[in-house]
């Protein structure tokens, strides 16, 4: 048994993976806390982990860089902004990284065995396991490392040609390494370590080969061919939900009242946007002759009271894993996690990316055929909007090539076992530590 401590920061889809990643370590045997922030300690807790406590909490703290994502060139906490972010963002970004910094060194105990790192806490997480000697393992939910396979997942999801994705790639580490800079010299301060920039850090920890296992699945973003061994795609580790959840029973009556409807939701995206983009889904929905439900999120979707409301359903938080599958397809900002989820569900995808990594995954929906042309955020919007976004839920609803799509990716993520491969290598790191005999 190993007292494992998760660290994850940013958003809901930047968290939840983790809760299905911990109960499966727990279900093997391990003690697992999760530290992240004040927002989701039901969540962890629900899981049956530990929670403890991380600062800089994005629902409550305006200045964290999440609740810029409103704005066509903000990045979530778990991406940071790349090289073209503008000033004022990478302030909002390091103030929330250096207040980040010392959470996380309260957050490890004494007798914390190992420690796995999300994207965002891996180059805060590098320093307290230098410290204080804990074996440590990173498991972003994008990647990250240069490769001339495509661009980094921040710049919009256009290559650039080998030698240009790979000259971004690096060039988005050091914006990286800027933002990490202050706090790094604190952190390392507080934890009595010689100087060292983020950038010597990072190096050092690349030429040890360490393994980094990265939670997505080939099927939308095959390995690349440059990468080093030891930097693996082993497939999504999905969030926790009790395995006796339903639906609630207004929406289970919803969907028994008619033909599969649409979803729609932007998750932490388009924070005080929503009267705007509920009228749009209104319309848009009706003017496509289907029914729908929007998901309020951040943005505070919310259907009307009228008659020609009727067709329309307003909800919170639910597991995508139950509702999804249920859909004739799911309109959404295609954050890694909510469009693996899609993919998972086996239904065509209508892609409305607003920022970050958010375009690279919306391009690798359609290149597979699950997804209809992304419509991009910014341009959801003007006279045009309402035809537009009717226009690509027709497609996706009414083609059955783009269905049976999903379906044959569906299938092909059913195969896989992200947290299975996680599992392996805790207990491989476990046995090296502390050997048998």
């Amino acid at each position: 048994m190993t007292k494992i401590l998760i660290t994850a920061a940013g958003s809901y889809g930047d968290i939840a993976p983790y809760t299905g990643l911990g109960t499966r370590l727990r279900a093997a045997g391990h003690e697992v806390a999760l530290a992240t922030h004040d927002s989701y300690a039901a969540l962890v807790r629900a899981a049956g982990l530990e929670f403890r406590r991380l600062p800089a909490d994005p629902r409550t703290r305006r200045a964290a860089i999440a609740d810029t994502a409103d704005s066509p060139d903000a990045a979530e906490p778990d991406r940071p902004p790349g090289p073209g972010g503008n000033r004022d963002l990478m302030r909002q970004a390091a103030a929330f990284i250096k207040e980040l910094g010392g959470g996380l060194a309260d957050a490890a105990r004494e007798d914390t065995g190992l420690l796995l790192l999300s994207a965002t806490t891996a180059p805060l997480g590098h320093h307290l396991a230098e410290a204080r000697g804990i074996p440590f393992l990173d498991l972003p939910l994008v990647p990250g490392a240069p490769t001339g396979d495509f661009a980094p997942v921040v710049s919009g999801g256009r290559s650039l040609g080998r030698w240009g994705n790979r000259a971004a790639g690096r060039l988005s580490l050091r914006v990286i390494d800027r933002l990490y800079a202050d706090a790094t010299r604190e952190l390392r301060a507080r934890l009595g370590l010689p100087p060292a920039t983020p950038r010597t850090v990072r190096r050092r920890v690349e030429a040890a080969g360490r393994p980094v296992l990265h939670g997505f699945s080939e099927v939308l973003v095959p390995r690349p061919t440059d990468w080093r061994p030891g930097l693996d795609v082993v497939g999504n580790w999905w969030p926790w939900h009790a395995p006796d959840d339903r639906l609630p029973p207004v929406v289970e009556d919803y969907l028994a009242a008619g033909p599969p409807p649409v979803f729609l939701g932007f998750g932490s995206m388009a924070g005080g946007e929503g009267e705007r983009l509920s009228a749009l889904a209104a319309a848009a929905l009706r003017r496509a002759k289907v029914r729908g439900i929007l998901q309020s999120g951040w943005a505070g979707l919310s259907a009307g009271h009228t008659a020609a409301d009727a067709d329309l359903l307003t909800i919170g938080e639910v597991p995508h894993a139950l509702l999804f599958p249920r859909m004739a397809a799911v309109v959404h900002h295609c954050g890694a996690g909510t469009a693996a989820a899609g993919v998972r569900a086996g239904v065509p995808t209508i892609p409305v990316p607003v920022t970050a990594d958010q375009p690279f995954w919306a391009a690798r929906l359609a290149s597979l055929g699950v997804a209809t042309a992304p419509i991009p955020f910014k341009e959801l919007s003007g006279d045009r909007a309402v035809a537009r976004l009717s226009h690509a839920i027709t497609q996706a609803t009414a083609a059955p090539a783009r269905r049976d799509h999903a379906l044959a990716a569906a299938h092909r993520l059913a195969t896989e076992d992200g947290a299975g491969e996680v599992l392996k290598a805790v207990e491989r790191l476990a046995e090296a530590a502390h050997p048998a005999g």
